[in-house]
């Protein structure tokens, strides 16, 4: 029976080259990562914004469902300086208004840390050695993928642009995803201005492919089988999916922004961050457009991220998309609504069928 295998696959210890996305702030479950790794890919959590005690309890209820490779995957930011509550005004201001439509009340400043510290999750990391860790928005120190390496831990980071991707290869990284504009959630860039590295997916793999001497997996924009084998035609040895696995059934995201997404009949994705502070594509909404039209004041990110949860998470229980950041790619029309396993045993059918219909080109 013909399988759909690349070197990546021996790397990481997955029987297919396809990687589920790490997706912050919920959408990646514990069921949705079980069921991922299960059926092939390479299930992943999203921990940008996890305790290291929480995230100890998610991998191991994972692991009493499946012995498949996981990933864990990190944020690398560095942590900003405290806001002082007097300088918040501007950016509490500009929220107030969206705040009160859910009859909440104006947000208060929000105090540091906005987001756990990243040495106490990535030592939680070691500890609990996942097939793989990766990385976004930044590089770790040397030391650090040192004793990852010492663990048995793959490791791999994203590269929006080719000087990235060297960095990288430099660094000790076992492989790069090479993040494309197209790819919904946040921008990985941390070299270059994120809005200069724009890069699509099919352009951003080729020259990454060429730059580079170890395995490189697209990310940005794929959502079937026919993606996949595009990137892999362009010499990539995996490829990302994070929207196509959002309307999963085992997928945490909001209900209400698994019903958009399905219903997108363009490309109606657009770049903000107002959300968080830091560039993130999501399905346009009302919050999106208002605050990107008038400029609103933000505070830097994570900072902005807290700021904005309550108001996130409000109109989420109430089924409201005006204020939920329903992060994905351009490709979002192509989504699809049924079980993890199947959507994986899916792309792997169509990545076998558009390969061949490659094939069958030649004379």
């Amino acid at each position: 029976m013909t399988r759909l295998s690349t070197s990546l696959c021996d790397l990481l210890g997955t029987r297919l080259p396809i990687i589920q996305a790490p997706m912050a702030g919920g959408i990646t479950a514990r069921a949705l990562v079980a069921a991922a790794s299960q059926a092939g890919a390479l299930g992943s959590f999203g921990f940008a914004y996890t305790q290291p005690e929480a995230m100890a309890g998610d991998v191991q209820a994972v692991r009493a469902l499946t012995d498949a490779p996981i990933n864990l995957n990190f944020f690398v930011n560095d942590a900003p300086p405290p806001v002082a509550p007097e300088t918040q005004h501007a950016a509490i201001d500009a929220l107030t208004r969206y705040y009160q439509s859910l009859g909440l009340p104006a947000p208060a400043p929000v105090r540091a840390p906005y987001a756990p510290d990243l040495n106490a999750q990535l030592s939680m990391a070691e500890d609990l050695t996942p097939a793989v860790v990766t990385f976004h928005l930044g590089d770790l120190p040397a030391e650090r993928l040192k004793r990852m390496r010492e663990r048995g831990i793959k490791t791999g980071g994203s590269a929006t642009c080719v000087e990235e991707a060297r960095h990288l290869e430099a660094s000790g990284v076992d492989f790069i995803i090479a993040q494309g504009a197209e790819a919904g959630g946040h921008r990985g860039s941390y070299l270059r201005n994120p809005y200069e590295a724009m890069t699509g997916t099919l352009a951003l793999t080729r020259l990454i492919v060429r730059a580079v001497n170890i395995p490189v997996v697209a990310a940005g924009g794929i959502m079937d089988g026919a993606g996949i084998a595009a990137v892999l035609a362009l010499g990539a040895q995996g490829a990302q999916l994070g929207t196509a696995f959002i309307p999963c059934v085992e997928s945490g995201a909001p209900a209400v922004h698994k019903q958009y997404l399905l219903a997108a009949r363009e490309d109606t994705t657009m770049v903000t961050e107002k959300f968080s502070g830091k560039p993130a594509r999501g399905l346009a909404n009302r919050f999106m457009r208002e605050m990107n039209d008038n400029n609103a004041p933000q505070l830097v990110f994570p900072a902005q991220n807290t700021l904005t949860g309550a108001l996130r998470v409000a109109s989420a229980k109430a089924g409201n998309p005006d204020f939920v950041s329903m992060w994905a790619g351009q490709a979002a029309p192509l989504a699809r609504e049924m079980t993890t396993a199947q959507l994986v045993a899916t792309l792997e059918q169509e990545t076998l069928e558009a390969l061949d219909r490659l094939a069958a080109l030649r004379r």
